[in-house]
């Protein structure tokens, strides 16, 4: 990790401890133990929208590959996984996916396509879901809703889907051999070609899998259907914390605070982020600011509960993966 990642980092854990501090260790911390084993039911439930997930980019996959649904998902856990607890922003579970679907039989340059193309449309519903978030923010409270909580989740969704255009307009111009082409510049001294042809191979694929409507068009309500679906985890968090909301109510808070949460993504796991983003939305339905720490701790729970067996699901198929290698590579004497 870079000097910027550990500042970054650094950064967001303060403001993280600081916002546990100012609002005090220990009422968040019973609100959070009240929920109890209640926290390992919102870790399953999870399992669903990362389910939608993983189909998302199963369609993207194409009929000419050895991979399967199952690989995906175990793919998408894999990459949330070190999204979640790896401090490599939001770099590096994608890389990783792409990884664990080579391994898995896939072609690189058509993993690698499959997972920025389903990427970038994960992150464009994620704006649309945001602004149906928005809509219910306007018309929820419109009346008694600061201007400063409106002006936050505003600019987080149009920070968010700033970056997206721009993600996509990289894409359509050759994202992977321009990266590879400007390294080559700014390291040289070895014979960059090879790369070369290969990042321009996977920009191709790219470009001819946007030409694939009805795959784009399935993965992106896919992608969808597991934002939504997603509410209902905020929705049993709440339940089991003690403070029961609307489905409505729900649906903001994960909506907006998942706008807030994606637009700082390159501070590691959104640290400090998420909390200060529960915190501005918990007026508008009405939970006190203990609640709405405890909600941010209780969905890091889950990201520990299903990260970590993640982790460690990572390092042996890493670990298979090497072996199997070892023993096709020819003998030397």
């Amino acid at each position: 990790m870079n000097r910027a990642a550990w500042i970054l980092l650094s950064a967001g854990a303060a403001l993280f401890v600081g916002l546990l501090a100012w609002q005090g260790f220990g009422p968040v911390s019973a609100t959070l133990f009240a929920a109890g084993w209640g926290l390992v039911l919102v870790a399953a439930f999870h399992v669903l929208p990362l389910v939608l997930d993983a189909a998302a980019i199963s369609v993207l996959f194409g009929h000419d590959e050895d991979v399967t649904a199952r690989d995906a998902l175990y793919a998408r856990w894999a990459g949330e996984s070190v999204n979640s607890l790896l401090p490599a922003g939001q770099i590096g579970g994608p890389v990783m996916m792409v990884r664990q679907l080579t391994q898995r039989g896939m072609r690189m340059r058509r993993a690698a396509a499959a997972i920025t193309v389903s990427t970038t449309l994960q992150a464009l519903a994620q704006i649309v879901f945001a602004v149906l978030g928005l809509v219910l923010f306007g018309a929820y409270a419109a009346h008694d809703t600061p201007s400063d909580l409106r002006l936050a989740a505003s600019v987080a969704t149009a920070v968010l889907a700033a970056l997206i255009v721009l993600f996509w307009l990289a894409q359509r111009r050759g994202l992977f051999g321009r990266l590879l082409r400007f390294a080559s510049k700014v390291f040289g001294k070895r014979d960059w070609s090879v790369l070369m042809t290969r990042a321009d191979a996977v920009d191709v694929a790219v470009q001819a899998l946007y030409r694939q409507r009805r795959a784009v068009l399935a993965s992106f309500a896919l992608s969808l259907a597991g934002w939504i679906v997603g509410t209902a985890e905020v929705w049993l968090a709440l339940y089991f914390l003690g403070y029961p909301v609307s489905w409505v109510d729900a649906l903001l808070l994960e909506s907006v605070g998942q706008a807030i949460r994606g637009a700082a993504f390159a501070i590691p796991g959104s640290l400090g982020i998420q909390e200060g983003g529960y915190l501005l939305l918990a007026p508008l339905v009405g939970l006190p600011p203990d609640a709405a720490l405890a909600l941010s701790l209780a969905k890091r729970a889950r990201e520990m509960l299903l990260g970590v067996p993640g982790l460690l699901y990572l390092h042996l198929s890493e670990r298979n993966w090497q072996r199997r290698r070892a023993m096709r590579l020819p003998a030397t004497d």
